[in-house]
């Protein structure tokens, strides 16, 4: 009997958040609807700060919950996935932390700080949104030949929300000069999905996959991560 390849969902786990909650009827939808059976560990953030924690696993989903227990853990969990060409998806806070990530460690950005978790900070690179999107839905449009595209299958799509954070559009430039592919803009042009260009899968959105639909058929981009999974562990 083959392995079901395994995946570590970063985060903070709690019936207060609704993304969380909605995680195992995902699970057991791609095994049912999609064939697509993982096996499935949630890793604190506290735990994914020691070195190698998230060693063996075939994909990585750093899950929404802020602030997080650990920044840190939540950093070290995109670097890990980025460096070691694990397939991983960010999404709400795990977008804002993927940015953080690539901020510090491959923009040289070191102080780059969330405004949530330090509201003092004289480098915030993410920043309150002007107007929260806590239980709001809006239209992405995303790039040609993007790898969003070609999960989402679209160009144009709605998605769901819960957040009050996002990036400063001032940084925009140095991360993408680095690399970095903003593939994914909202109706005013504001960054919505990210993805690393070489990597085997490496995306991450504002918005929440998660909360598509009823929760018992998993939105695309969650698919596709599972499918990543399962070409890693071949």
């Amino acid at each position: 009997m083959t392995t079901p390849p395994r995946i570590a969902l970063v985060g903070d786990r709690s019936p207060a958040v609704r993304a969380h909650t909605r995680v195992p009827g995902l699970l057991q939808s791609l095994a049912e609807r999609d064939g697509l059976l993982l096996d499935a560990y949630w890793i604190p953030t506290e735990d994914a700060e020691v070195p190698g924690a998230l060693g063996g696993f075939d994909a990585v989903w750093l899950l929404p919950g802020s602030p997080y227990r650990s920044e840190a853990g939540a950093v070290a969990a995109v670097r890990a996935a980025r460096e070691r060409g694990i397939p991983f998806l960010g999404t709400c806070a795990g977008f804002q932390h993927t940015l953080l990530e690539f901020a510090r460690s491959v923009c040289g950005l070191r102080d780059a700080a969330h405004a949530e978790n330090d509201p003092a900070a004289e480098n915030a690179l993410i920043v309150p949104l002007a107007c929260s999107l806590v239980g709001h839905e809006g239209a992405v449009t995303v790039e040609d030949g993007s790898l969003a595209q070609r999960v989402l299958g679209a160009e144009r799509s709605v998605e769901r929300y819960h957040c009050s954070y996002a990036l400063d559009p001032a940084f925009i430039g140095r991360l993408a000069a680095h690399g970095l592919r903003f593939s994914g803009l909202d109706e005013a042009g504001e960054a919505r999905v990210v993805e690393l260009p070489g990597h085997p899968f490496f995306l991450a959105t504002l918005f929440q996959p998660e909360l598509a639909g009823d929760g018992t058929r998993a939105h695309p981009v969650v698919r596709a991560l599972a499918e990543a999974a399962v070409e890693h562990a071949r």
